[in-house]
């Protein structure tokens, strides 16, 4: 187990959002945090990795207990990928080279030059590596955020939405790239995802929020048309498309 979320629950002055919310996670599995517009799915995120903080319970990341690290080491466990992007004056090399910044002591070493290049590659970027983010287009730029992320080499990435504001083309894309380097370094991707049909695609595990508890938690087993119709309120069926399962609202 490389992600494991106990009893976590949070509530602003306001209102509460999250209550006793409980989950885990292995090495190698992609997981879909699904619910509707204001369920708490980016909260959950950002009390994961510590940006809220909890009323209750515990997140334990290996065998470190999140709330216990420091900034640095917790980023060296967690890589977060926010939803809203600022496209600045640098270019694509020195972003994804800021993720190296929880392991700089004093100067900018080859290890972390080629750990740096080795994200761009990963996320196909190697021809974009000297171009200013400001000259990037949407996926392109979604791309490199991933990669700086992936620069922290951290044990879990959580990702609000990597797929917002994106086509076709390059939303499979980038869950495509997610997914195979979850895969191949074996840690875990944690990602909200509004669009059924990708997450039922690319997702090994599925979490529905729904009146600030877990609805369902699990496989594919979880994902009916009953279950989704209670959290969506929307009818739907689930049918097969050759190998893929999709969901069709009625």
């Amino acid at each position: 187990m490389i992600l494991s979320v106990k009893g976590l629950s949070f509530k602003y002055p306001s209102r509460s959002i999250l209550r006793d919310i409980n989950f885990s996670i292995e090495k190698g599995e992609c997981v879909a945090i699904l619910g509707t517009n204001g369920a708490g799915k980016s909260t959950l995120l950002k009390c994961i990795n510590k940006i809220l903080k909890v009323q209750a319970g515990t997140v334990v990341v290996g065998k470190d207990e999140v709330f216990k690290l420091n900034p640095v080491k917790l980023a060296q466990r967690i890589g977060y990928v926010a939803q809203q992007q600022m496209s600045i004056r640098t270019t694509v090399f020195d972003s994804v080279l800021l993720g190296r910044k929880p392991y700089i002591k004093w100067n900018i070493t080859e290890e972390d030059i080629e750990i740096a290049n080795n994200a761009i590659k990963m996320l196909e970027l190697e021809k974009y590596s000297l171009r200013y983010l400001d000259e990037l287009s949407g996926g392109e730029l979604q791309k490199v955020v991933i990669a700086r992320a992936l620069a922290q080499e951290p044990d879990v990435l959580l990702l609000d939405e990597p797929t917002s504001n994106l086509d076709l083309k390059n939303q499979l894309e980038v869950i495509r790239i997610i997914r195979e380097i979850v895969k191949k370094q074996q840690i875990a991707a944690v990602m909200i995802v509004h669009d059924l049909n990708l997450a039922i695609r690319f997702a090994d595990k599925f979490v529905l929020l729904k009146d600030e508890n877990i609805f369902a938690v699990g496989g594919q087993e979880v994902m009916t048309s009953e279950n989704i119709e209670s959290v969506y309120s929307v009818p739907v069926a689930i049918e097969r498309c050759r190998d893929n399962l999709v969901v069709v609202p009625l």
